[in-house]
């Protein structure tokens, strides 16, 4: 008895591809939101841990870096008298997820600074993932 092998035909491989094409579109929305959550959740925590780092900078110094000075002032003295830092651990001021710097301003609009980024697209305002992330709110 002669025994062959078979391979699949064009239709089983186009169905199977057919079917993973389905799947992915179904699911690959679903992972990509939960990306862009994520990573509006990465920069809360930063900006809450930057909050903190000025708020000990005040604490020591009786008041907040101006916006010239900066959040660079949390790592390397302004010739700021009572200065204690550096206020962050890593002596590296941290990006906001989408790669770009966090916007600081003191006196700030929205308190006594304001810090922010501007999400995913950079630019002022926007809903989802391109909505600013605040420190006021």
């Amino acid at each position: 008895m002669e025994r062959r092998n078979r391979g699949f035909t064009l239709i089983e491989l186009m169905v199977v591809l057919v079917i993973l094409g389905l799947l992915a579109a179904l699911v690959a929305p679903k992972v990509l939101n939960k990306l862009g959550k994520s990573k509006q959740k990465i920069a809360k925590m930063q900006i809450e841990m930057l909050s903190s780092a000025l708020d000990q900078f005040k604490l020591d110094t009786g008041r907040y870096p101006t916006t010239e000075e900066g959040l660079e002032a949390l790592i390397k003295n302004p010739g700021v008298k009572g200065w204690d830092g550096p206020y962050l651990k890593k002596n590296k001021i941290p990006k906001d997820p989408w790669g770009r710097d966090y916007i600081y301003k003191c006196p700030g609009e929205h308190g006594e600074y304001d810090l922010y980024s501007l999400g995913a697209d950079g630019k002022p305002g926007g809903t989802g993932e391109n909505a600013d992330i605040t420190s006021w709110e």
